[in-house]
């Protein structure tokens, strides 16, 4: 972590693992003291995507940022990158460094990944806490021919899923695609600053099956469509934060999470893009730890949390 742009004094709290578990090595940056908490990245990022808000958090909880399954520095194996096998892979983590039961925050994919956990280990997570994406076989699929603004936020789910064709389209292309998705999913095209961006993107060019796995969680959406219209049938009975960026994703988060879960709290954080914890960090981090300690969540009116509210 020496090499990365960090907060102050990060490194003082938070130690970089690689953890060993059975056939799979995964990666994460675990600080602080408290209730375990998993932070769960999403596409096209690694745990540095939370650095922003890992430390105000690592005050209450015992951090784990991960790299989940194909990301950073964990393994890459060839399958395995539906949200169920992800989900259990990252049980298997929080059970190596001894959490069995744990709060979950998940971003895009890391979204996926979170409904997953919480639908399909309800023993193993207290609170989950979901940031601005969709989840696929549980919120409608858009239209083929849908509004331009829909095609524009959305186009790379397909794009993604292509067998080969994109890995060729992309390879010693990466900063120019992998650039764009930052520079037009946040609310400003420099929201994301270079350095960070560069981190990310260093990260898959730096292994040469990154490439192939960053695009293996959209080729696993059959088998994650299909999971969660299973998962569906049986609803989520925890508490439920649902955190949308005005200019990304906004109430559909909470919309989405009302579809599985009972005790939704929705919020619209204003002047915010898809990246959340990158873009409003510390709005974001005090309506989490509101979350997490149980208490009304800041911008929303105390009894208001299945009904959402916009901050």
């Amino acid at each position: 972590m020496s090499a990365l742009r960090l907060p102050e004094g990060f490194t003082d709290v938070f130690v970089s693992r690689l953890v060993q578990l059975d056939g799979l090595r995964l990666h994460a940056v675990i600080g602080g003291d408290g209730p375990p908490l998993l932070l769960v990245g999403g596409w096209p990022q690694t745990w540095y995507a939370w650095r922003e808000v890992m430390p105000a958090l690592a005050r209450e909880h015992t951090v784990v940022a991960v790299d989940s399954r194909g990301a950073g520095l964990s393994d890459k194996p060839d399958d395995g990158y539906d949200a169920g096998t992800l989900a259990a892979d990252l049980v298997a983590l929080m059970a190596a460094l001894g959490h069995d039961r744990f709060d979950v925050v998940g971003h895009d994919i890391g979204m996926w990944i979170g409904y997953a956990l919480a639908a399909d280990h309800p023993e193993r997570v207290g609170r989950l806490a979901v940031v601005d994406a969709i989840i696929p076989g549980l919120t409608p699929s858009p239209p083929v021919f849908g509004p331009a603004a829909v095609n524009h936020r959305l186009w790379h789910f397909g794009f993604n899923r292509l067998p080969g064709l994109n890995e060729e389209l992309v390879r010693g292309r990466e900063h120019l695609f992998f650039g764009y998705q930052f520079a037009t999913k946040a609310a400003t095209p420099g929201a994301i600053p270079a350095y960070a961006v560069d981190v990310y993107v260093e990260a898959i060019v730096a292994d040469p099956r990154g490439l192939r796995a960053s695009f293996a969680y959209y080729r696993a959406l059959d088998e994650t469509v299909a999971q969660n219209e299973q998962r569906r049938k049986t609803r989520l009975t925890l508490p439920v934060l649902a955190v949308g960026g005005a200019r990304n994703s906004g109430a559909l988060v909470a919309e989405t999470m009302r579809l599985a879960a009972d005790d939704v709290t929705g919020v619209v954080i204003d002047d915010c893009g898809h990246y959340v914890a990158e873009e409003q960090p510390a709005q974001f981090t005090e309506i989490l730890q509101d979350f997490l300690g149980g208490t009304p969540v800041t911008g929303v009116p105390h009894g208001c949390g299945t009904s959402g509210a916009s901050r």
